[in-house]
Parts: structure tokens; sequence; C-alpha cells
């Protein structure tokens, strides 16, 4: 099988002045000419062409890619594994990139003024997927309207601080279960009361009632638990029980007493 110049060029999806230009720098010089001095191109120049259009997609200058396909000392087997590393170096950097660009575009959202490097180093990885999900799941309440409010008001030193406080009240679990502190005691309940004041201090105001809420998704959702469950075994099943026993505990002192009904 033989191909003219615009077929190759149809095939390769290049322009036919391209072609020509890769045989006048001796990069694909075609396999045979008709009598007519038209070029044709047989399977072995459109594998070779498939090659320089690789390495050219990777950024590799022309002079490079002539030395890199000439070299009589590198096999087909050797290019396809060099194409492989040079592609899964691609795709990682892509990646890379695609994932700050997210970050970048979320941090838009929600008003805070930090660069994916600053929302990385503060926040994790798992913080955006659980951001997404968080705004599907309550994007339209007015929790959710209030959390954006107080977010697009804060630094990033007011971010380093809710993280730091948070960190502090996942040891604090950590060493009540360690400490077989009983879940419904006075030292569990005000863990999660601090919990409780630390979400509506810096994000919405978190009653009670919406606390058990959380608590019921941080044990039922395999990721929240887990959360709970690296710091210490038991963490997630712990604080739940900590959060229900603080909400009857605060729910009760808000009642109403006999000489007030």
């Amino acid at each position: 099988m033989s191909y003219s110049v615009g077929e190759v060029a149809g095939l390769a999806r290049i322009t036919v002045r391209t072609l020509h230009h890769y045989d006048e720098i001796g990069l694909l010089s075609p396999g045979a000419r008709t009598p007519s001095g038209y070029r044709r191109y047989d399977d072995a120049d459109l594998d070779r062409l498939q090659q320089v259009l690789f390495y050219r997609e990777l950024g590799f200058p022309l002079e490079e890619i002539a030395a890199v396909l000439d070299d009589r000392e590198v096999g087909p087997s050797e290019h396809l594994r060099r194409q492989h590393a040079l592609l899964t170096g691609r795709i990682a950097r892509l990646q890379e990139m695609a994932a700050a660009v997210e970050q970048a575009m979320e941090a838009r959202k929600m008003g805070i003024d930090l660069t994916p490097e600053e929302k990385f180093e503060i926040f994790g990885e798992g913080y955006q997927e659980y951001e997404a999900e968080a705004e599907q799941r309550w994007g339209e309440s007015g929790a959710w309207k209030q959390s954006r409010q107080k977010a697009a008001g804060l630094t990033k030193a007011d971010w380093i601080r809710i993280k730091a406080e948070g960190d502090a009240i996942m040891r604090r679990i950590a060493e009540g279960v360690r400490a077989g502190v009983p879940a419904d005691s006075e030292q569990a309940m005000d863990v999660a009361e601090e919990h409780r004041q630390h979400i509506s201090r810096n994000f919405y105001d978190c009653s009670y009632a919406m606390q058990r809420g959380l608590a019921e998704m941080y044990l039922a959702d395999p990721r929240f638990q887990a959360t709970y469950e690296k710091e210490v075994e038991g963490g997630a099943a712990w604080f739940h029980d900590a959060v229900l026993a603080n909400a009857d505990r605060g729910e009760a002192a808000s009642r109403p007493g006999p000489e007030q009904r």
C-alpha cells in the first residue's frame, strides 16, 4: 500500500505543507515517488510519521526528534517504553494542573483569597471533594448561604486558625476514647459542645438538632467515619454518642422549669 501526500495529510490531520517541510529537512521523506515526481508514502513512512507527531506533541524540537528516530541503537520497543514514560509524566503533570485549577475555581467561588498551594496546605487532599458534595446537598439552605457569607471575609490566617481548632477537637476526641471516658460524661459532652460552638463561630448557626444530623452523617458516611477512626479506633461512634448526649443536655436546659410554666 502507498499513499499520496494528500491522503497522508488527511489521515494524520496535518497539512500537506507540513509534510513537504518534513521532507525538505530530512525528517520524513517518502519511500517512493511516481514517475511524475509525486510523493508516495508506505506503511513504514506512516509509522515514522506517527513517532514524529508523538514527540512533536510533547514539545520536542524537530532536530531532536530526527536525532531520536535516527538512533540505530534504539529499537521500536525502546521507543514505546520512552513514549510510555513521557506520557505518564505528562498525564501526572496535567492532573496536577487540573487539580490546581479546580482549587482556584473553588477558592474564587467561596471568596477565599488563597493560592492552590495554600488551600492544599491548610485543608488537605479531600477538601475539594467534601466541599463539592456539601454544596450539592445543602447549597440551597440558609446554613450554606451563611457559611459562604462568613467565608468571604476570612483570611488565610483565619483558615489556619479554624483548621487548628478542628484539629484540637479531634485530639480531645482521641484522648477521651483512649482514656475510656464515657460518651455521655460531662467531659465528652463538653467536647461535643466545643465542636458545635466551633461551627457556629466560623461557619453557620449550628443548633443541637443540626449537630445531631451532622453526627449521624459522621457515623453513616464511611469517609467521615474513616477521618475519626484514623485518629482513634471507635472515635466516630464515641463522638456521635457524645453529640447526642450533649444535645439532650442542652435541650433539657433550655426547657422552661415548672415555675416558668
